[in-house]
Order: structure tokens, then C-alpha cells, then sequence
């Protein structure tokens, strides 16, 4: 991943001081942005390594009922492994490529989360502003701030259980968020400020929320906060409902359910379900390359200024009652030991991305069937993360004292006890 500097001018807020220079005639350069990523070695990974990479995602493309993954690996001290594995479609002849593009689900809510401390640190909203100051119709979320709707500390329910089967037999249904985030609303409330839930309700809200606070949509203000200034051209909020992933897309699908389990052999395509369905939860749309380019900046806090505060990883909370210590959440992430980032899925995906921020080391990947739902594919990147870890440092290089609190093994058993298709027998 080679991961170049951007800039951008930093917005003015309300765009206050553009008009007082143009009114005045004076000019004046606002502050530029810029990012300097770890150094990365120009090189492969190591045979073997790559080899035991590769082994891990197609069992799990097996596991899951996937014809088709994208994967990338870089570790800074050694060399990096991209790569487009299997076919678009069970049957099909056509390869996948590692410049395809897929929606990265639930990184999304990392992308919302930037804009708003974005824009608390450019003083255009308040992070511990009320929901329902910019959000009608919420009255009873008068204790829940923005910032819990960012930190999944607000106590609302998740939409997808009810949803689910609306998104899969209607693909190309136009979604309003709030339509969206109803059905978590009305699900029983957690306790709020002091426990983590996980939300697709909250970061629907909190979009919402940035849009009434801005004047601006949500794809305008993650292209301003994100994407602009890292330099992701092909990364995106799509705006319209059926507006399509960039070209070449790797299709999407998933698998009918029959007693007892699913359909392995008959996977619906669902490439063109509406963008509606995910916003500001899990509707962006990216490639290989610029999910894990963007994960690892954000993971070292790059959008924001040297000391900002608050710290946005600084107060993290157990990501589930029986979770292990190391596996904890806040920010719009998770922390899997000393990675940040985000896994889940959307119709037709799963994707997943986790970056250290102190060594830029980076594992992304998406798997082209969702029936399994987020866990695998979360499972498989610290699975890739695991093997990867141990690459030797390339010559002239020294590998940083960087380790994980679990074994790949530990998590090629978990893929595998959990499985939803088998794989075929052996002749």
C-alpha cells in the first residue's frame, strides 16, 4: 500500500472567513492538510507467508458460501500481499481482481465518526450536543448525545434483525434513514453512557444529525472530512438509491435459506441493491487499496491535529459483557488488542479492517456472499493479522516489537466450527 500525502484547505466554518476576504480583497492561505504515512517496504510478502494468507481466506470464502474475496495485507518491516481470489460468481469464469470495488459496510461508521470530530475540531457542532436538537421526532433521546451515537453508548437497538428480510427481498427499495433507524429505535433501550451496544440505529441518527447540523449531505461531508484529504479518489457515500459502486464492482451475494440451513449452491445476486440501505452505517463504497489506506489513518488519528481532544480512542468500553479485555470499542471502532477498526456486512458483503496506528501494520478484506453475517469475516482478518505479524523484516529492516493476543489457529477453528456451507468432498 503506497500510501501518498494529500492536502486539502481546511473549510472554514460557515464559510465565515471566505467572505470576509472576499469582501476585504485581502487573501490568505488557510492551513493545509497533510499526511505522512509509515514507511512501507517495496516488496511481497514472503512465499510462505503469503501462502498461509491465501490458505485462510479461501477456507473461509468456503465457510461462508463466497465464490469471490479481496484481500490486502501490508506490514511495513516486510512487504505487502494484494490480491483478488476466486470468481464473481459461483460457475463463473470471471476472476476477481484486487482493483475491484465492494461496499465496506460497518467501516462506514468509522467515516461518520471522522466528520464529526471533524467538525467539532473546526468548532461547527458540539459533540455533546442533544440528539434531538438536530434530529426530530427522537424527544426521549434528550440524555444521548452525538458523541454517544458515535461511541455506541446511547443504549438503542439495532434495525438489521427486522430489516433483514425487507433489504434481502427488496433489494432496490429507496430507504429513508430515520425509516431505517425506527425499527432500533423501538427496540428495548440498553443503559446509556456507560455500557457499548452495537447500532446500526445510532450511526443512522448521528448522519442525520451531521446533515441537519451542516446544511450539507452526508456523501458531500465524508468527501470534505475524509476522503478529499486522504486522497481517495475512488471511495465514496453513494448519493441516489441505485446509484452503482464504481466500475469494475465485484458483485455481491447471498444465499437462500432452506431448512436447516442455506442453499450453498444457489447464491442471489445482489450487486445492485439500493445504496440506500447502509448511509451513514454501512453505505460507502471503496476498493482494497483505499480501505486499508484509510484505515491506518485513521486508526493513527491522522484527520485530526496533533493533541486534539478529546482523545477519540481514549475511553474505550468492553465491546460485550463476556468479551476478553483486549476487544473493546469506542470512536465508531473496535480495539482488537492494539488495532483499530471495523468489520460487518451489508447485502451481498462482508467486509472487514484493522490497522496498529503505532507500526501502520494493516489487514483488509471483504468476501463477495453476506449469509454469515459480520463475525467471519472479523474473525479472518485478525486471522490474516495473526500470521502476518510473525513476517520476517525484509533486509535492512527491523520488526517492531508487535504482537497480537491470539493465534491464527485459534481463529481458523472458530471460522471453521462456525460454517455455513461445507466444503466438497474429496473425490
Amino acid at each position: 500500500m503506497h500510501l501518498r500525502s494529500s492536502r486539502r484547505l481546511r473549510a472554514a466554518a460557515g464559510g465565515a472567513v471566505a467572505l470576509v476576504l472576499a469582501l476585504t480583497g485581502c487573501s490568505a492561505a488557510e492551513p493545509e492538510f497533510s499526511y505522512t504515512p509509515p514507511q512501507q517496504v517495496d516488496a511481497a510478502l514472503p512465499d510462505d507467508v503469503t501462502a498461509q494468507l491465501q490458505a485462510a481466506v479461501e477456507q473461509a470464502m468456503v465457510a461462508t458460501g463466497a465464490s469471490g474475496a479481496i484481500v490486502g495485507v501490508w506490514v511495513p518491516w516486510s512487504g505487502e500481499w494484494v490480491a483478488g481470489l476466486g470468481t464473481q460468481a459461483v460457475g463463473s469464469d470471471e476472476k476477481v481482481t484486487p482493483d475491484m470495488s465492494f461496499r465496506v459496510a460497518d467501516v462506514t461508521r468509522m467515516m461518520t465518526c471522522d466528520v464529526l470530530y471533524g467538525m467539532a475540531d473546526e468548532n461547527r457542532i458540539e459533540l455533546d450536543t442533544p440528539v434531538p436538537k438536530y434530529v426530530s421526532g427522537v424527544g426521549d433521546l434528550s440524555d444521548i448525545t452525538l458523541l454517544d451515537l458515535c461511541n455506541g453508548t446511547s443504549g438503542i437497538g439495532s434495525s438489521e434483525g427486522v430489516v433483514k428480510p425487507y433489504w434481502l427481498n427488496t433489494p432496490e427499495r429507496d430507504w429513508q434513514p430515520l425509516q431505517l433507524a425506527s425499527f432500533g429505535l423501538g427496540a428495548q433501550r440498553g443503559p446509556a453512557h456507560t455500557a457499548y451496544r452495537d447500532s446500526d440505529a445510532a450511526y443512522l441518527l448521528l448522519g442525520s444529525a451531521l446533515e441537519r447540523a451542516s446544511g450539507q449531505s452526508a456523501a458531500e461531508l465524508i468527501a470534505q472530512y475524509v476522503t478529499t484529504p486522504l486522497g481517495l479518489e475512488s471511495t465514496s457515500l453513494p448519493r441516489g438509491a441505485s446509484e452503482p459502486k464504481p466500475a469494475p464492482a465485484l458483485k455481491g451475494a447471498y444465499l437462500p435459506a432452506i431448512e436447516g440451513g442455506y442453499d450453498c449452491t444457489a447464491p442471489i445476486d445482489v450487486t445492485s441493491s439500493s445504496s440506500s440501505i447502509g448511509f451513514t452505517d454501512s453505505g460507502v463504497v471503496s476498493n482494497i487499496a483505499e480501505l486499508g489506506r484509510y484505515t491506518q489513518a485513521t486508526a493513527r488519528q491522522a484527520l485530526r491535529d496533533e493533541n486534539a481532544t478529546p482523545a477519540r480512542w481514549g475511553s474505550p468500553l468492553p465491546a460485550s459483557a463476556s468479551a476478553p479485555a483486549w476487544y473493546q470499542a469506542t470512536g465508531g471502532a473496535y480495539l482488537v488488542g492494539s488495532m483499530i477498526g471495523q468489520h460487518g456486512w451489508v447485502p451481498g458483503y462482508a467486509t472487514s479492517a484493522y490497522s496498529d496506528p503505532a507500526t501502520g501494520f494493516t489487514v483488509a478484506v471483504t468476501l463477495n456472499n453476506s449469509s454469515a453475517g459480520s463475525s467471519p469475516v472479523a474473525y479472518l482478518a485478525w486471522q490474516l493479522a495473526a500470521i502476518a505479524s510473525k513476517a520476517p523484516a525484509a533486509e535492512g529492516q527491523t520488526a517492531p516489537d508487535f504482537g497480537l493476543p491470539f493465534t491464527a489457529e485459534q481463529y481458523a477453528t472458530t471460522i471453521a466450527s462456525g460454517a455455513i456451507c461445507a466444503a466438497p468432498a474429496a473425490e
